[in-house]
């Protein structure tokens, strides 16, 4: 998928994950919100061509290793707020989706953190 139309999806996904959160549903938007950050590394990693999408090319999926192994890289070349993005969606991922725990306002508090490497990823993959 090209950069814009991943930015696309993840508008979307930040749309929903806002109306979930909104219907009071933490566990949708938690969902979502992982999406978001995970289209992100996506798009930040074929942006800078990183090894691990062709990994992914090859393996026929990205895996949680691979996406993984490229935040490292991409906090090395980009700086924190792709490790702090990616550590909050995947906090949401186990413990707001997979174990629904979290409440509402846990997620909220999360979101700053995914808009920044949201942005991040746009400014990175639009110049």
């Amino acid at each position: 998928m090209v950069a814009a139309g991943r930015f696309e999806l993840v508008s979307r996904l930040l749309f929903e994950a806002e109306e979930y959160l909104a219907k009071g549903d933490a566990v949708q938007s938690s969902e979502k919100l992982y999406k978001v950050a995970e289209e992100c590394v996506k798009a930040l990693s074929e942006r800078l061509g990183l090894p691990e999408v062709k990994e992914a090319e090859v393996k026929g999926r990205w895996t949680v290793a691979l996406l993984e192994r490229a935040v490292r890289r991409l906090a090395d070349e980009l700086g924190v707020d792709v490790q702090l993005g990616w550590d909050a969606a995947s906090h949401l991922h186990v413990w707001g989706f997979h174990e629904a725990k979290l409440e509402v306002e846990d997620v909220k508090a999360r979101i700053p953190l995914i808009k920044r490497l949201v942005e991040l990823a746009e400014k990175t993959c639009t110049e």
